[in-house]
């Protein structure tokens, strides 16, 4: 079954399954949803916006290709730029699950 992402968390999963070797659009997807154990299916009509937004921030690059079936494609990796806010937004993540676990963990008085 499919689970619905966080609000603000697509960019990070993006920029993660990039970070990860060179992929087209397709196959960001596809890692996305590896990475999750199938958990998360993301929209194509949500990821191609992000990968621009993403581009346009200078975090990825992309150059045409040929996929595996032969046909063309933009290919994306991470930048240098990309890479650091790979790191800050892992950081970020990690310390707001920190933070809500000790608070999901107070027992009531």
């Amino acid at each position: 079954m499919s689970q619905a992402i966080m609000p603000g968390t697509l960019d990070l999963l993006i920029l993660k399954a990039v970070s990860l070797g060179q992929q087209h659009g397709y196959g960001v997807l596809l890692r996305i949803e590896q990475l999750s154990n199938g958990a998360w299916a993301i929209e194509q009509g949500a990821l191609y916006p992000a990968l621009y937004r993403l581009e346009t921030k200078g975090w990825i690059k992309s150059e045409w290709g040929t996929s595996d079936n032969n046909r063309r494609a933009k290919f994306y990796e991470l930048t240098a730029a990309g890479r650091k806010q790979l790191r800050l937004e892992s950081e970020n993540w990690r310390r707001t699950v920190a933070l809500m676990d000790l608070a999901l963990g107070t027992e009531s008085a």
